[in-house]
């Protein structure tokens, strides 16, 4: 099936939303949440939720900037070449952190249960950029809906907010795999120190990989530092991970 577009109701409005199953077959198969980067809903989204979507599960791409209205795919070169991405990403990035995506997650879960070609309760979820934050944000926020919980290239991971990740570790029960460029100022060594270890204290099933020679965003195909053998082995990674956890 191609992909599909919906709208989910949330508390605040309603989350325009692509579904993608598997080019085969007619399920039920289990399924994933797929967290966007800053840069917002755009074709290579798409293909990645497809893809993984072809590994055999249903994939939820949720815009979660839609309290902002509606906008154009933005033009990602451009925007990482303006020399100020945040000023640029600011009114998209405004609509939404990590505590809103985790309360819109609640009708995405109730969404994926009540379709006939989704096979089991507990889902996992991915990220990328901030989606990595909302991915482990939400396995703590739902850990008996979570089964597996994956951040790659996540940013403000352990942080002095009331919102940081790392304070709701406690509370993970599924599986977690954190997976960090060696070049990314929104993730250092001691952010990732203090991450790690407050997976460890709270016994969490966890691996933390780090990607020597990646940069932040190395996942994505329409960015200037994507690294296709480091994509490839996010792939293997992911694909792995909700296997292992979700069949």
């Amino acid at each position: 099936m191609p992909r599909q577009e919906i709208s989910i109701r949330t508390a605040d409005g309603e989350c325009r939303t692509s579904v993608f199953t598997p080019g085969e077959g007619g399920g039920p198969w289990p399924a994933a949440i797929f967290f966007m980067d800053g840069l917002g809903i755009r074709p290579v989204l798409f293909e990645m939720a497809q893809r993984l979507a072809d590994a055999a599960f249903v994939v939820l791409l949720p815009d979660l900037f839609y309290r902002a209205g509606s906008y154009e795919p933005l033009d990602v070169p451009a925007v990482l070449a303006s020399g100020d991405v945040r000023g640029a990403l600011a009114p998209l990035m405004g609509s939404t952190d990590n505590q809103r995506a985790a309360q819109d997650t609640q009708a995405f879960l109730d969404y994926l249960q009540a379709r006939k070609d989704v096979s089991a309760r507990r889902v996992g979820t991915t990220g990328y950029c901030m989606g990595g934050a909302i991915s482990l944000t939400v396995a703590g926020t739902y850990p008996d809906r979570v089964a597996a919980a994956a951040s790659f290239h996540g940013g403000s991971l352990a942080t002095d907010s009331e919102f940081s990740p790392h304070l709701l570790v406690d509370g993970i029960q599924g599986r977690v795999y954190v997976a960090a460029a060696d070049n990314d100022g929104s993730y250092p060594p001691q952010m990732a120190a203090r991450l790690v270890e407050a997976l460890m204290k709270s016994s969490v099933d966890h691996r933390h990989d780090l990607y020597v020679g990646a940069a932040h965003g190395w996942t994505m195909s329409d960015f200037p530092v994507y690294d296709a053998d480091a994509a490839e082995r996010h792939w293997t990674e992911l694909i792995g991970l909700f296997t292992d956890t979700l069949r």
